[in-house]
């Protein structure tokens, strides 16, 4: 899903304050019945038979170019890469659940087989510990992004280059006050973050050991700039937003050539109101900030859900499922709201506490097994109600079973799997 036309405040002109507000205000909380979903799918790329091989530009470009052009994917999902050489698939907005799933799916059966032939393969992981940690796209978005993050230690360069995710995309809302109303879809987008970060945890190893953490992938962003990676807090989700947005720190700053370094410490509120010798700022240069900005739930216009570690094989179908059921049904809605009420005040956001608590213990920890539970058992109604192919149902109630109702996530397979090796080689060398 993609950003629409430019509204009425123009796309170079110079900004003053209130309008950059405004724009951001309109721009990213556009209202309406909620209707649409998208899904955007990461991938961690591999060497077939040496996964531990290091990945070239020119490798990935011989296997997925002809997939990049308009048109290149028979589903129409758009094929872009991120700067370790993760791909990124994502669907064009879709009318049902059904249709993007299908859609989605079909584009993906292409992508696997491109990849296939070029000796590579997708690997669905919350964090990359096997492959060598080194960007592979050379941009100066990409340079000055890794600067940026270098500021503060190395983890900016670990999210960039070795993490992928399952991104949700849902309608913002109406402007109603129930729960196809923006306002109550944004906290509850937000209420949810916890439970699906904590149900579809799926990184527990950061070098090939067990990190402490089921999603190592939400512990690496909790440790990166929080002015641009934590929730926005208080009042309406539009003013919240907008001031956010601008009190953030600028990444990046466009420029000719291949230096786009921004000064250290400059918001761009601050920029707005002294440019410190830099151009004056510009509607096009507030909506390049907004890409940088990297919150668990993003409003583009549409509500990016971005807390889900990637999934193996086609595992990504039923975060998908779930998320757009319980936002999207208002039985289901209703049913999230209480089953996340220990998880944040009414008319609050989960503290970042609930956060690294969902990454480390996943649904383990009692009060968001719990939640994960009953937000299943919600949206498995939900998928029934809307008749979406059984196929579909299917997935979501073997997932229940096999994880949220034992208190499990993916990452505790892997963490198995890690265990029953070591307790062999034990054995081997006691005998």
């Amino acid at each position: 899903m993609a950003y629409g036309a430019p509204d009425g405040s123009g796309g170079s002109g110079q900004l003053t304050e209130d309008a950059a507000e405004a724009r951001v205000a309109k721009r990213c909380f556009r209202t309406g019945p909620p209707r649409r979903v998208g899904v955007e799918l990461e991938w961690l790329v591999h060497d077939r038979d040496d996964p531990r091989r290091a990945l070239s530009a020119e490798r990935l470009t011989g296997a997925v170019a002809r997939l990049e052009a308009p048109g290149g994917l028979p589903g129409g999902s758009s094929l872009t890469r991120e700067p370790g050489g993760q791909l990124e698939l994502s669907s064009a907005p879709a009318g049902s659940l059904g249709g993007c799933l299908a859609s989605v799916a079909t584009d993906l059966d292409v992508l696997r087989q491109a990849v296939g032939t070029s000796g590579l393969r997708l690997v669905g992981r919350g964090v990359d510990d096997v492959r060598p940690l080194g960007r592979v796209l050379d941009h100066p978005r990409y340079r000055a992004m890794e600067s940026f993050f270098a500021r503060s230690g190395p983890w900016g360069r670990v999210m960039m280059c070795a993490t992928a995710s399952v991104q949700v995309s849902l309608d913002s809302g109406d402007g109603t006050g129930g729960t196809s109303g923006f306002r109550l879809r944004w906290e509850l987008a937000h209420r949810l973050g916890p439970v699906l970060v904590a149900a579809f945890a799926n990184s527990p190893f950061w070098r090939g050991r067990p990190s402490g953490w089921r999603s190592t992938r939400q512990a690496v962003w909790a440790r990166l700039d929080p002015g641009r990676t934590r929730t926005p807090r208080g009042g309406d989700p539009r003013t919240a937003w907008a001031r956010y947005a601008l009190d953030a720190e600028l990444m990046c700053l466009r420029r000719t050539g291949a230096d786009w370094a921004a000064p250290p410490g400059l918001s761009f509120r601050a920029w707005l109101r002294d440019p410190r010798g830099e151009r004056p700022p510009t509607a096009e240069d507030l909506d390049y900030h907004l890409s940088t900005l990297f919150p668990p739930v993003r409003p583009r216009g549409w509500l990016e859900l971005r807390m889900i570690d990637a999934q193996a094989g086609d595992g990504w179908i039923v975060p998908t499922a779930v998320a757009a059921a319980l936002l999207d049904d208002p039985l289901a809605a209703d049913a999230a709201l209480a089953a996340t009420e220990s998880l944040a005040p009414p008319g609050e956001l989960p503290a970042t506490a609930v956060w690294l608590r969902a990454a480390r213990l996943g649904p383990a920890a009692p009060e968001l097994g719990k939640a994960v539970r009953a937000c299943f058992a919600a949206a498995e109604a939900a998928l029934a109600r809307a008749r979406v192919p059984a196929g579909v149902r299917d997935a979501v109630a073997r997932f229940a079973e096999r994880y949220a109702d034992r208190g499990r996530c993916p990452a505790d397979d892997l963490l198995d799997t890690v265990r029953r090796s070591t307790a062999t080689a034990h054995r081997k060398e006691t005998q």
